[in-house]
């Protein structure tokens, strides 16, 4: 297995705050990783870190073979970074933003033009390439960012937060390009406070709170920590909620969850479809009227409110405001 990204022991402070409490972090090349956590956990920390926004109090780290601490021209160079908001200048034309972050990496006139042509054709922007930025959606504003942190043909490429604030017709297509980043053998690094995103993205997940890794693993293997299927049902009249839950306590794997106020009730079970077909037959036996019945998986929101006891909804992190800076060749 080849890294691109390893680190070990990093640790973060912003005066009393602990921000990162020295966590440790494996990206597999050519994967999409996602950072996942609930408010002030730390994923932004780790990723200003790792693009060298940041210097860690204590720990290591590289990121494509080179050390973040000691190489940071060396990692810039083989890094791009999108962050949670657009860095592009609107007073520019979408194309004349590429052309320049071209030339901010040191390629000359001629291949900055050409590689900006590449970019907005990538990205579906050629139709908008010479109008300015004032005039472009929220979603194609993150896509020229996104663009433009592929200037340098980066090998890692960190994604923080992509598509915050964009419809969901637009994240699924940002969603689209990430996949085919990563077919091409980029690696990524994503945090993100949408857990769909992370289910449909990532091939692994690194949880975080509080500044620690709390789990890792497969959306799959984080899934069945929490337990396998659930039935799910709504019964006709309120007085029967208890009364369901103690008939339905046979075919459960662990306890039922009984809201009594909204008639639901939530059984983890290990029979798959077969559980609904006996919970019918139970309460159907013992006069119970269902109003809605369902099996389901259970989802990230499952697995954060069984680790965390909160929910997944992104806050900055304490410390500096992150900018959208990029790696460049023979940057600070």
């Amino acid at each position: 297995m080849t890294l691109a990204i390893s680190a070990r022991g990093l640790t973060k402070h912003f005066g009393e705050v602990k921000a990162l409490n020295g966590i440790d972090i494996d990206v597999e090349q050519g994967t999409v990783v996602g950072l996942l956590g609930p408010n002030g956990s730390g994923k932004t920390t780790t990723v200003r870190i790792l693009a060298t926004l940041l210097q860690a109090d204590a720990g290591s780290a590289t990121v494509g073979g080179f050390e973040v601490g000691s190489q940071p021209d060396q990692v810039r160079n083989v890094i791009g970074l999108t962050g949670q908001y657009a860095a592009v200048d609107e007073y520019l034309t979408g194309r004349e933003n590429l052309e320049l972050f071209g030339r901010l990496f040191h390629l000359s006139k001629t291949e900055a033009k050409t590689r900006a042509a590449e970019l907005l054709e990538r990205f579906d922007l050629t139709d908008a390439a010479d109008r300015s930025i004032k005039g472009y959606s929220g979603g194609m504003r993150r896509r020229l960012d996104l663009a433009a942190s592929l200037i340098g043909r980066p090998q890692v490429l960190f994604l923080d937060e992509p598509t915050t604030g964009l419809d969901p017709r637009s994240r699924q297509g940002m969603w689209e390009v990430i996949e085919s980043l990563v077919a091409d053998g980029t690696t990524v690094l994503l945090t993100t406070q949408y857990l769909e995103e992370a289910d449909q993205l990532a091939s692994r997940i690194i949880v975080l709170d509080h500044g620690n890794v709390i789990a890792q693993g497969t959306a799959d293997e984080l899934k069945n920590q929490v337990g396998g299927d659930r039935v799910e049902l709504v019964v006709a009249n309120a007085v029967d909620s208890q009364r369901a839950a103690d008939v339905l306590a046979q075919f459960g794997s662990a306890p039922a969850q009984v809201d009594e106020e909204a008639r639901k009730i939530l059984l983890p079970v290990a029979g798959g479809s077969n559980a609904i077909i006996d919970a019918i037959r139970a309460l159907d036996e013992h006069g119970i009227a269902i109003a809605d019945i369902a099996l389901r998986r259970p989802t990230l929101d499952d697995v954060f409110l069984s680790l965390t006891g909160r929910s997944a909804e992104d806050e900055p992190v304490a410390g500096p405001p992150a900018r959208g800076r990029r790696g460049r060749k023979g940057g600070n």
